[in-house]
């Protein structure tokens, strides 16, 4: 069983590495990051309950590393800026231009709101599932989702994202 189990999480590392690396940024944060993900994954691996989704189970364990870095105030990411190499390919200078614009963009985002933007659009993931793995309600990660949308539109769009203030009696 443990072999199983064991290979399923080693085929998830990509996919870790992915929402990593969009989460955090600077690559050697991100990889930091798996990697302890995938240690503690490791660790407790007799914890998983064979038949619910890996994958949920490692981005929770991340979600509460990110957390615990927080927490500690040890992130010591750099912001990508005008000046930070990208890799393009011969004709898709205007995709890469693209690419580095939204990376920008998604920076400006909250964390909260970058996390789910990220769970529900990159990796496909259910909002049942994104809110177990961030141990928040289904209607927060809606919530949070739509905001994130909306900044990220009026962010790539280059204009202000609304601030709608509800009074509250």
């Amino acid at each position: 069983m443990r072999g199983d189990a064991a290979d399923h999480l080693l085929a998830c590392v990509p996919r870790l590495r992915r929402y990593a690396r969009a989460l955090v940024g600077e690559r050697a944060a991100a990889e930091d990051l798996v990697q302890d993900t995938v240690e503690r994954g490791w660790a407790r691996l007799a914890d998983w309950q064979r038949g619910s989704d890996m994958r949920a189970w490692l981005f929770s364990i991340m979600h509460n590393l990110r957390v615990d870095q927080h927490r500690r105030g040890v992130l010591d990411t750099e912001p990508l800026d005008e000046d930070t190499p990208q890799p393009a390919a011969p004709g898709q200078v205007c995709a890469g231009l693209e690419l580095r614009e939204l990376d920008a963009a998604l920076r400006l985002l909250p964390e909260a709101q970058r996390e789910i933007l990220l769970l529900v659009g990159l990796e496909e993931m259910r909002y049942e599932d994104v809110a177990q793995a961030l141990g928040i309600p289904v209607g927060t990660v809606m919530s949070r989702l739509s905001r994130a949308r909306e900044k990220l539109r009026a962010l790539m769009d280059g204009r202000a994202p609304a601030i709608s203030l509800k009074v509250v009696k």
